[in-house]
């Protein structure tokens, strides 16, 4: 739906984007990660036709976005971090603006309209002032400016900058259902948000694609394994001699047990092997209670942590 191919751009001796390559299917939601200055607004800026890139090429639905500007463009809805809002106008002017700009048909515009502003819940306010909206609702504004040319892909950038939790979650739920009909990018800084929206995290560091998984698949990687955590009702020595007689185990460790009497240990296991119905039978024969077990993943903002300081580290 929307590939990059050795996406280079340069400011003078600065290199913001350093040959990044990637693609995006259709009916995708990826995340697109990467500390203040890693290159991502730039990436985003490029993708969406804004900015022309150094080197390499982006290309909509097998179009590329210089030679093919207008066709490209009418496939992609863009809300950057500050929305290009018009605080004089009303809301449905401002978007019969917007649709105007768009190309809209002027008989399908007022439909469209009509459409948009249900689906991003701003129609009980179509007649007031962007002025005197409130921060969530000009965000909804700024998405609904992005949707009015019924664009395939929608490019989010930091669309929860500055909202408190409800309207986060408001905003997190909206993008959710558009995600049911669109491909999204989105960037965030709130990582638990990617986590809860997006299937795929790319993460750029220093202009050059450090991560492209699913977090899942990122964690697996960068933990080595399988892992565990346990919580039982026994002592370090009988938990280590029953682990012992359970194949697939690896090895373990202790940690710091959270409740008194108990001791809580991580199992590690060869990668893509669930081996927690042998540690259940093997716990349930020696009699010893297992207070709790769970899969143990990393955290986005773990992961996010590990490649881009991995990166920084092999840079110096």
């Amino acid at each position: 739906m929307i590939e990059a191919v050795n996406l280079v751009k340069r400011y003078g001796p600065h290199t913001a984007v350093d040959h990044a390559n990637f693609r995006i299917e259709r009916g995708e939601i990826v995340g697109f990660l990467g500390p203040n200055g890693a290159g991502k607004s730039t990436t985003m800026n490029i993708l969406t036709g804004y900015l022309s890139s150094t080197e390499g090429t982006v290309t909509v639905d097998g179009l590329d976005i210089l030679d093919h500007p207008i066709a490209a463009k009418k496939k992609i809805g863009y809300l950057p971090e500050n929305p290009p809002l018009y605080p004089e106008m009303t809301v449905s002017e401002y978007l019969g603006f917007v649709g105007e700009i768009k190309k809209v048909p002027a008989k399908d515009k007022a439909d469209r309209m009509g459409k948009v502003m249900e689906i991003v819940g701003v129609t009980d306010v179509a007649g007031r002032l962007i002025r005197n909206l409130s921060k969530g609702y000009k965000q909804r504004v700024g998405l609904a400016q992005a949707m009015i040319g019924d664009p395939e892909i929608l490019i989010l950038d930091e669309p929860t900058a500055g909202l408190d939790p409800k309207q986060i979650l408001e905003i997190r739920d909206l993008i959710t259902r558009l995600g049911e009909d669109h491909t999204i990018i989105l960037s965030s800084h709130i990582l638990p948000e990617v986590s809860a929206v997006c299937r795929r995290v790319l993460i750029i560091n220093q202009g050059v694609i450090v991560a492209d998984d699913t977090p899942q698949n990122l964690a697996r990687r960068l933990l080595g394994g399988s892992h565990i955590l346990l919580r039982l009702d026994t002592n370090g020595e009988a938990a280590a001699e029953v682990l012992g007689k359970v194949a697939g185990v690896s090895g373990h460790e202790l940690r710091e047990p959270q409740e008194p009497g108990t001791v809580e240990l991580v199992i590690e296991a060869a990668p893509e092997t669930d081996i927690r119905r042998d540690v259940f039978r093997a716990f349930a024969a020696a009699d010893i209670p297992i207070l709790m077990m769970r899969a143990l993943d990393m955290s986005l903002e773990e992961i996010f942590l590990h490649v881009t300081t991995k990166e920084e580290d092999t840079k110096q």
